[in-house]
């Protein structure tokens, strides 16, 4: 008999309020934009005729805002998970790349050199956030077996998602798109994961 398929929407929230600042965000808990939320309502329309059993976010406010207009399309109340928040990037939060280049040029190079091992001061290197992420994400494929789902997240989280689940080494983190409201899927079976869709834009 074959093993049930499980179909994970993977969505990076909407755009947030910081976007045009291009400022590290990490945990600071900023809202959505007006477009963010344009963008989580095109996604969600998008996905009208999924049957979607279940969505879960992060815990931070830009997900949960993006899982919410999710969730009133499919009649869902989403339920937030606090392990698929966004990288901590310590005392680097809320500062922009120029910043951080200016008070830590050092630290700033080797960001830039091993993007898939450096830990941030103060905060999380990527196995840090799998350690927490990816036992959460592997717990709601087997809760939801043979069922479709929507995860909503952040562009490090699902980024390092990504790359476990297709066994892709961390150094290539960033050659995976995650653009605000992006959407991929995630298939998982007993022959483990496939990637079926990777960054479809809102309205795409």
């Amino acid at each position: 008999m074959a093993s049930p398929l499980t179909l994970i929407y993977l969505l990076r929230h909407g755009e947030v309020v910081l976007a045009e600042t291009r400022r590290f965000i990490g945990h600071l808990d900023v809202p959505l934009s007006e477009r963010g939320v344009r963008q989580a309502a095109a996604q969600a329309e998008r996905l009208r005729a999924t049957a979607l059993a279940a969505v879960y976010t992060s815990d931070l406010a830009r997900a949960r805002r993006t899982g919410e207009i999710l969730g009133e399309v499919h009649g869902l109340a989403p339920k937030a998970v606090p392990a698929l928040r966004e990288m901590a990037m310590g005392r680097w939060d809320g500062l922009t790349a120029e910043e951080i280049q200016t008070r830590e040029p050092a630290a700033f190079r080797d960001w830039m050199s091993r993007v898939g091992e450096f830990p941030f001061p103060e905060g999380e290197s990527v196995g840090d956030l799998l350690a927490r992420a990816w036992p959460a994400f592997e717990a709601l494929a087997a809760a939801h077996a043979g069922e479709r789902i929507a995860v909503v997240a952040h562009g490090g989280t699902n980024r390092a998602v990504l790359c476990r689940a297709l066994g892709l080494p961390s150094a290539r983190l960033l050659a995976l798109g995650q653009d605000y409201g992006a959407l991929s899927v995630l298939a998982h079976d007993a022959g483990g994961w496939r990637l079926l869709r990777l960054n479809e834009p809102p309205g795409s």
